[in-house]
Parts: structure tokens; C-alpha cells; sequence
């Protein structure tokens, strides 16, 4: 099996010494990703909303990136600042996956950047050219 460490073109640069992706065999594991504009790279804290959106369209490129799409994620880990958002995250991240829900698991944490309210990371299943 191959792995390949991804970082597709027009996506938020790593904030640490991490691949935005990891290709394992027909797997794309996409490393947690916070509220950054892809287009200036700075993070955009805001209401839930705006970042639960933020987010998952850093996801949906990356995925794209590698040849994926948000119908290829079997299970997505949401991180939350505080556990009473849930209900507004959990709109915004219904845009996206619609009929195609992955199994998921929402944790309420303590984040090391202030100010933070989202982190959803996924793992998406999108054989490659064999």
C-alpha cells in the first residue's frame, strides 16, 4: 500500500508540521481543519454558523483536491468549544452531506487557540487510480 501526503492547491497552508491529507490505499484522511480563508490563509473566528461553514468548505476542497468528494467521507470527528452549539453546527454540517450522512462523533473540548468554537477532521473512502 501507498501513502501519499497531500496538500492540493488552493487550500488553507498547515499551522503546524502536518499534510492537510493522507491518501492510504483507497482512504483520504483529512487533518482537522479550523475556520482559515483559504484565500488569505488567516483564521476567521465568528458564530458557529460561519465557522461550521468555513470548515467543511476547507474539507470539501481538500477532498476535491484529491480526486474525492463530501459523498466519499465515511466518518467526520467534530470538536466543539461548547456543547450548546450543537444544534446550529449540526444545521450548517447537514448542508453539506445532505442523504449522504458518514458516522460521526461530536466531542465538546477545550481548544489551544482562543476564541475558537469548531475543528472537524474526516476520513473519506475514494479508491485511486489503479
Amino acid at each position: 500500500m501507498t501513502i501519499e501526503r497531500l496538500s492540493p492547491p488552493g487550500v488553507p497552508a498547515p499551522r503546524g508540521p502536518y499534510s492537510p491529507a493522507v491518501r492510504a490505499g483507497d482512504f483520504i484522511f483529512v487533518s482537522g481543519q479550523v475556520p482559515v480563508d483559504a484565500a488569505t490563509n488567516k483564521v476567521e473566528l465568528g458564530d458557529i454558523r460561519h465557522e461550521t461553514r468555513m470548515v467543511l468548505t476547507n474539507i470539501q476542497r481538500i477532498l476535491e483536491g484529491c480526486g474525492a468528494a463530501m459523498a466519499d467521507v465515511v466518518k467526520c470527528s467534530v470538536f466543539l468549544a461548547d456543547g450548546k452549539d450543537f444544534g446550529a453546527m449540526n444545521e450548517v454540517y447537514a448542508e453539506f452531506f445532505g442523504v449522504d450522512k458518514p458516522a460521526r462523533t461530536t466531542v465538546a473540548c477545550q481548544f489551544a487557540m482562543p476564541g475558537l468554537k469548531v475543528e472537524i477532521d474526516c476520513i473519506a473512502f475514494h479508491p485511486g487510480v489503479k
